[in-house]
C-alpha cells in the first residue's frame, strides 16, 4: 500500500513539477501565516490589548500597504527577475515576526510595539503576495493555471487544518500565563524559520515567460495609469470585487469578539473554527475545480459569495440558542457556510489575471490591491464602530451581523450582474464579427 502511494506521488511529481514546486511554496507560506494569524489576537490580549487595539492588527498593515503597494508594483515591473523581490520580502517578514515575539520582554508600550512589528511583517507578506501574483503568470501557462492553483490550494488547506489544531492544542495544554507567552514567542520564531526556508525554496521556481522590465519614472507611471483607466474589463472587475470585499471585511474583528466575549471559546475551540472552515474548503475543492474547468472561473464565485452570506447567520444562530448549544451550533453552521469558499480562494486571482494589462501586470495588481487593502483597513474598524453604535452588547452584535448578511446577498447579485454584462458584451462582439465577415 505504501509502495503504491509512494509510486503515485513520484509519478505526479515527475509529470507536474510546477504544481509540486508551488505546492511546497504553499506549504511553507501557509504554515507560517497559519501560525502567525492564530497567534496575533490571543497574544495581544495576553499583553493587555482592548477591542480597538485588536482591530489595529488588521488596520495598521493595510494602511502601510496602501502607501507601499504602488511603488512596489513599479519596482516589480522594473525587475528582470521578480523572484528576487519574493525572496527579499519573505526574509524581511521573518525578521519582523521574530521581533514581534520578543516585544513581550519590553515593559513600556508593549502592545503598540507588538502591533508595529506585526504591521511591518504583514506589509512584507503583502509585498510577497503582490510579486507572487505578478510572477505566477510568467511561470505557468494559462491552460495549466487552474490545475497548479488547485494543487497548491489543496496543500495550503491541509496545512490550514493542521496548524491551528497543533498550535491551539499546545496553547490550551499550558496552564500559566507566563508559559503561554513563551509558547507564543516560540511560535513566532518558527514562523520566521518557515519564511526563510521558503525564500530559499523559491530559487527552484523560474520564469518561462518573463515580462520585459519597465523603466521606473513619473511619465511611465502616468502613461500606465492612463492605459489602465481605459481597460474596461479591469475597471469593471475591480469595482465589483471591491464591493464584495467591503462586505467581506466588515465582520472580521466581530467574529473574534463574538467567539471570545459571548461564546467564551478557548484557544483550542478558536482553532477549531478555522479548521472547520478550511476542512469545508478542502472536501469541496475538487468539486469546484471541476466546475471551473467546465463553466469558467466567474460563475462559481456566485456560490462562494452566497456561502459567505451564511457566515453571519452562523454567529446569529449561535447567539440565539441556549448558551450550552452556542459553540456546537456555531462550529456546524460555520462549516456549512464555507463549503463554497474554495471559489473565492481559487477563482478571484484567476479572474484578476484574465483582465489585467499584460504590459503593466504588477502595477495593475498593485492598483487593484490598494483598493482591496483600503477596504481591509477600514471595514473591520467600521464593523466594530457599528457594533458599538448599536449598543456594544450581544443584541447589537446580532443586529450588526444581520446587516452584513444583507450586504453580502447584494454583493452576490452584483457579481451575477457582472457575468450577465460580460456575456452580453461577448454576444454583441460575436454578432459584429459575424456581420463583418459576411
Amino acid at each position: 500500500m505504501l509502495k503504491m502511494i509512494s509510486a503515485r506521488i513520484r509519478a505526479f511529481a515527475i509529470g507536474n513539477p510546477l504544481a509540486v514546486r508551488y505546492g511546497v511554496d504553499g506549504l511553507l507560506i501557509m504554515g507560517a501565516i497559519s501560525i502567525a494569524v492564530n497567534n496575533h489576537a490571543i497574544f495581544a490580549l495576553r499583553m493587555g490589548a482592548g477591542d480597538f487595539q485588536l482591530s489595529m492588527i488588521q488596520f495598521l498593515p493595510q494602511i502601510l500597504n496602501m502607501i507601499f503597494f504602488i511603488p512596489a508594483g513599479l519596482f516589480a515591473d522594473s525587475l528582470i527577475n521578480k523572484r528576487r523581490m519574493l525572496s527579499g520580502a519573505l526574509i524581511m517578514a521573518a525578521a519582523f515576526f521574530m521581533m514581534a515575539g520578543l516585544s513581550a520582554f519590553v515593559t513600556v508600550h508593549t502592545v503598540y510595539l507588538f502591533l508595529g512589528f506585526v504591521a511591518m511583517a504583514n506589509v512584507c507578506i503583502g509585498m510577497y503576495n503582490l510579486s507572487w501574483q505578478a510572477y505566477f503568470p510568467e511561470v505557468v501557462a494559462e491552460d495549466r493555471r487552474n490545475a497548479v492553483l488547485t494543487f497548491r490550494a489543496r496543500i495550503t488547506m491541509i496545512i490550514s487544518v493542521l496548524m491551528p489544531l497543533v498550535s491551539g492544542g499546545i496553547l490550551a495544554s499550558v496552564q500559566s500565563h507566563e508559559g503561554k507567552v513563551i509558547v507564543h514567542q516560540i511560535f513566532y520564531a518558527v514562523v520566521g524559520l518557515l519564511l526563510i526556508t521558503n525564500a530559499v525554496w523559491l530559487r527552484r521556481i523560474k520564469a518561462a515567460m518573463p515580462a520585459a522590465p519597465k523603466r521606473v519614472s513619473g511619465a511611465q507611471f502616468k502613461a500606465a495609469v492612463k492605459r489602465l483607466a481605459g481597460n474596461k474589463p479591469f475597471i469593471g472587475f475591480g469595482a465589483v470585487a471591491l464591493f464584495f470585499h467591503i462586505t467581506w471585511h466588515m465582520d472580521w474583528t466581530l467574529y473574534f469578539i463574538g467567539q471570545a466575549n459571548y461564546l467564551h471559546m478557548n484557544e483550542f475551540l478558536l482553532s477549531l473554527t478555522g479548521v472547520g472552515a478550511t476542512l469545508a474548503q478542502l472536501v469541496t475543492l475538487a468539486f469546484w475545480s471541476r466546475k471551473n474547468a467546465r463553466y469558467g472561473v466567474e460563475k462559481p464565485v456566485t456560490f462562494g459569495i452566497l456561502g459567505l452570506a451564511l457566515c453571519p447567520i452562523a454567529m446569529i444562530l449561535a447567539l440565539s440558542v441556549p448558551a450550552r448549544m452556542g459553540i456546537p451550533v456555531f462550529l456546524a453552521a460555520n462549516f456549512i457556510a464555507h463549503m463554497a469558499f474554495a471559489t473565492i480562494a481559487l477563482n478571484f486571482f484567476q479572474c484578476l489575471i484574465k483582465v489585467v494589462d499584460k504590459e503593466y501586470r504588477s502595477l495593475s495588481i498593485s492598483l487593484y490591491s490598494v483598493f482591496i487593502v483600503a477596504s481591509n483597513a477600514v471595514m473591520p474598524v467600521a464593523g466594530v464602530a457599528l457594533y458599538r453604535a448599536l449598543g456594544g452588547n450581544m443584541y447589537a452584535l446580532r443586529n450588526t451581523f444581520w446587516i452584513v448578511f444583507f450586504l453580502r446577498i447584494i454583493a452576490a447579485l452584483v457579481w451575477r450582474l457582472r457575468i450577465y454584462v460580460m456575456k452580453k458584451g461577448e454576444d454583441e462582439n460575436g454578432l459584429l464579427q459575424g456581420e463583418g465577415a459576411s
